[in-house]
C-alpha cells in the first residue's frame, strides 16, 4: 500500500543525470531522501499512540535513490498497521500517525527536497 506520498517532478530525469556523473552523486540523492524521511520519522514518533512505547521504538526512516520512506512495526511489534489503519471489525479506530506526521511536516519536507536537490545539482555541475 502506497499511502500518502510527496511526488517530485523531474526526479527520474535527475537520477539519470546523476548516473552519468557517478556513484557519489547517486549516493547524494539517497542522502537527501534519508534526510527527508528523518523529518517525517521524528514527527511520527511524537504522534504514535502508546501504552508501552514499543511501537514508538519501531518508527524508522529509510532513504534510497528512488524514495524516502518511514516505517513502523517489526515482527515483535506486529500491530503497527492495526493501530495506524484501524480494524473496524474489532472496534479499533484508525490512528494514522505516519500520515499525520507527513501532513504536519509537508512544507518542511518540500523545502528539504528543494534545497537538497539544488545542492546536488550545483555540486555535480548539472545546472
Amino acid at each position: 500500500m502506497a499511502g500518502r506520498q510527496v511526488s517530485v517532478d523531474g526526479a527520474r530525469e535527475l537520477r539519470k543525470a546523476l548516473k552519468t556523473v557517478g556513484d557519489e552523486a547517486k549516493a547524494g540523492l539517497k542522502d537527501v531522501n534519508l534526510e527527508v524521511a528523518e523529518i517525517v520519522a521524528r514527527a511520527a514518533v511524537t504522534k504514535v499512540p502508546s501504552r508501552s512505547g514499543a511501537l514508538r521504538e519501531t518508527v524508522r526512516a529509510a532513504g534510497a535513490q528512488t524514495r524516502a520512506s518511514v516505517k513502523a512495526g517489526f515482527k515483535k511489534v506486529p500491530y503497527a498497521g492495526v493501530i495506524h489503519f484501524g480494524f473496524p471489525a474489532r472496534g479499533i479506530l484508525p490512528q494514522p500517525f505516519l500520515y499525520d506526521a507527513l501532513d504536519a511536516r509537508r512544507d518542511e519536507v518540500m523545502d528539504a527536497y528543494t534545497d537538497g536537490i539544488a545542492d546536488l545539482i550545483k555540486k555535480n555541475g548539472l545546472g
